[in-house]
């Protein structure tokens, strides 16, 4: 009799969900994300180590107890002036001091405004070949939500070695990007995670404006996250963005520095995508240099903005006088 009444529920459920009462769409990997619970839960264990990836400001006025700074955003610290990614060895150098081994667990959480600053130290600990790094979804902004207590004494863990083993296809170079762009290089998603405006090459933020030839599809980070608790979207939501690619593709993200596309990366491994990488170098970059194809090209206009410029020294001027 119960054997017959699960059939009978099976066959429901088969015959139901046709008309969207089919459960929701599940992560491919969920371990990479973790919730307040979790990171209260594991924090204390030697094998665990939770870094907040905002600045010290932040950190210093109340921060997850135990959670240690790597010295300021994540973003900075992990990445030279120029927003590329450091040299390995000055990396390793600067997870070993702060503690961090690669055979830890290791945690990384902002808050929703600087969410991104995480996802940078998301993708560059997968690039360095870390098998255990964890995105912390909702940042600080969960934690106090739920109630959970916020700290102001540092954290100093001791010195360990890290060794890294760097992934290389979870980077993306101009030189792979300028034979897509050629179509010399086919079978690879390409995502533009910047707005419409800089897609289209009418918000220029390098030398040029528009977007890498035979990229596959727009979609701003900002549609893929709530900016409000920074919780990265189901994944019903994500699929809707993103689920036409073909996730056995070699699937790589673009922004204007490689930040706002390290995010994307984060959500393609979310979903499952078989192969992704981010362009470390992106639009500042591609956009900047004359020999590369560019579609919707748009020169960035030196005049117009000398003469704005000009106009705002002149009021400044004008104001000064008037005091």
């Amino acid at each position: 009799m119960w054997r017959s009444l699960a059939l009978v529920f099976v066959l429901v459920a088969f015959l139901l969900a046709p008309m969207g009462v089919a459960q929701s769409a599940q992560r491919a990997n969920p371990d990479l994300l973790v919730t307040p619970e979790i990171v209260e839960k594991n924090i204390t264990k030697p094998g665990w180590v939770v870094v907040d990836c905002r600045d010290e400001k932040a950190y210093t006025a109340g921060h997850i107890g135990g959670a240690i700074s790597l010295g300021g955003p994540c973003e900075k610290v992990l990445r030279d002036p120029t927003a590329r990614v450091k040299k390995t060895a000055d990396i390793e150098k600067l997870l070993g001091s702060a503690g961090i081994s690669e055979d830890k667990h290791v945690v990384v959480y902002s808050d929703a405004k600087g969410i991104t600053s995480a996802s940078v130290a998301f993708w560059i600990l997968e690039y360095l070949g870390h098998k255990n790094v964890h995105f912390m979804n909702g940042g600080i902004e969960s934690w106090q939500a739920e109630g959970k207590p916020l700290d102001t004494v540092e954290t100093k863990l001791p010195a360990a070695t890290y060794r890294a083993k760097v992934v290389k296809n979870r980077i993306a170079t101009s030189s792979e990007m300028v034979k897509i762009a050629r179509g010399q290089l086919k079978n690879v998603n390409v995502i533009d995670s910047r707005t419409e405006k800089e897609n289209k090459g009418a918000d220029i933020r390098a030398l040029r404006g528009g977007y890498i030839p035979n990229t596959t599809i727009n979609v701003s980070h900002t549609e893929t996250y709530d900016k409000k608790t920074g919780k990265i979207l189901p994944m019903d939501e994500l699929e809707r963005l993103f689920g036409k690619l073909n996730k056995n593709k070699r699937t790589i993200g673009y922004c204007q520095t490689g930040t706002r596309s390290t995010l994307t990366y984060l959500e393609l491994r979310l979903m499952g995508f078989k192969d992704p990488a981010n362009y470390d170098d992106s639009w500042i970059v591609y956009g900047s240099n004359v020999n590369y194809p560019v579609a919707n090209e748009n020169w960035y206009d030196f005049v117009k903005v000398n003469k704005a410029l000009k106009a705002i020294e002149e009021l400044e001027k004008m104001l000064e006088e008037k005091k």
